[in-house]
């Protein structure tokens, strides 16, 4: 039989699952994989997947997708646009997208161990094909790892992966060293003291403590790293009140911190916890705020000679011009758990994922009028960005498998 992988992407793309509950696409990953004739690990962390093929002596090569949705509405118009919804870790009924492209990156990932299994008689090695829950939220990567991932899984001599983006579809991008930033994350409650809105001179305003806050946390990149560093201190959520002339008693912010080095990872993760205590005290907090750190990422690290090689094999099959340099990233991976957790080297690129016509720009700079990851508009045309997705996958596996 041959997978129809236009069908599954389409299927993928229209009943994504939040991170935790990728129970749908777990299934039809496990489904797929057995028509393949692969030995299944299910159940990695509660909803991840590994599918096993072992072919003879030689290094065993993993190859890593991710399954997630995100909390976004969809806005793309497509006629396969996910109309679901799902409930977030707070309990609050969010809609769900396929928004950071997780779907072709499973479906990616099937058609390339169709082609392997199909192809077995030309490699010798284990191959392990690793889908992967919670990507977006809380790290799955980090759960795998915890929960003894490498005991039920051969561990691998090199993890490898891609991520579809804002790229011509048709080609790859990848970056030898660190290629995308460690990120830390922030559950953050400010207390103050509520009241009516009429009457402020005996509250504490959270909603003003809060303001003065993520103005002054921006002074931490500007003003406390050097120039030639890089560093992002994103607040991506403010909640706090319910009404106009109530003063509330607390504010909730969301807080993103990325970083290429771990001096200037330690400068903004400890500044972060000073300004907001900071300017605690100079509202006169009743007490000082609540700053839980939730999920931290290391920096994806490419390993050099490893990414070397795999440019050499990715321009012998996509073609010279077709292979390009994104640089490094501030965006955030977990992927570089898993082969920090093997001791094994790591190469994770970029796949394009869009065709405006005519592209006019460079192969490797994105173009600021398509629609980034995470956007309620992001959606890639399904080929030539899923062939190419297999063809790589199957050129950096087979460089390995011998």
């Amino acid at each position: 039989m041959s997978l129809d992988l236009h069908a599954i992407y389409t299927d993928l793309h229209a009943h994504p699952e939040l991170s935790w509950a990728e129970h749908r696409t777990g299934a039809v990953v496990v489904k797929h994989l057995g028509e393949l004739g692969l030995e299944i690990v299910a159940g990695l962390a509660g909803t991840g997947v590994a599918g096993i093929l072992r072919n003879g002596e030689g290094p065993t090569v993993l190859l890593r997708a991710d399954m997630d949705g995100l909390p976004v509405e969809e806005l793309t118009g497509l006629e396969y646009a996910s109309r679901e919804r799902g409930v977030d870790p707070d309990g609050i009924d969010v809609p769900v997208m396929h928004a950071c492209g997780h779907d072709v990156h499973v479906t990616a990932l099937l058609g390339a161990v169709e082609r392997l299994v199909a192809t077995r008689d030309e490699w010798s090695g284990t191959l392990v094909a690793l889908f992967q829950p919670a990507e977006e939220r809380d790290g799955g990567a980090q759960a795998l790892v915890r929960e003894g991932l490498y005991e039920r899984i051969p561990k691998p001599d090199i993890v490898l992966g891609q991520h579809v983006t804002g790229l011509p579809a048709g080609t790859v991008s990848v970056h030898a060293g660190a290629a995308m930033a460690a990120v830390d994350t922030f559950h953050v409650t400010l207390h103050g003291r509520g009241g009516h809105g009429s009457r402020p001179e005996v509250t504490v305003d959270p909603v003003l403590l809060a303001s003065h806050a993520v103005v002054r946390l921006q002074g931490l990149v500007a003003r406390e790293i050097a120039p030639a560093e890089t560093g992002v201190v994103t607040v991506g959520s403010i909640h706090a009140g319910t009404k106009s002339n109530i003063i509330p008693a607390e504010a909730r912010l969301e807080i993103s911190v990325r970083s290429f080095n771990d001096a200037t990872r330690d400068v903004l993760v400890d500044g972060v916890a000073r300004v907001l205590r900071a300017e605690s005290l100079a509202s006169n907090a009743p007490r000082e705020p609540e700053i839980v750190h939730g999920e931290s990422f290391p920096v994806t690290f490419n390993d050099p000679e490893a990414t070397e090689r795999l440019r050499g094999v990715f321009r012998g099959v996509l073609g010279e011009n077709r292979v390009g340099d994104l640089g490094r990233l501030s965006g955030s991976e977990d992927v570089g758990v898993l082969a920090a957790a093997a001791g094994a080297p790591l190469v994770y690129w970029f796949l394009g994922g869009f065709a405006p016509e005519p592209w006019t720009g460079p192969i490797d700079v994105f173009d600021p009028d398509l629609p980034s990851n995470h956007s309620a508009y992001f959606a890639p045309v399904i080929e030539p960005t899923l062939s190419t997705g297999v063809s790589a996958l199957v050129a950096a596996a087979r460089e390995y498998l011998g």
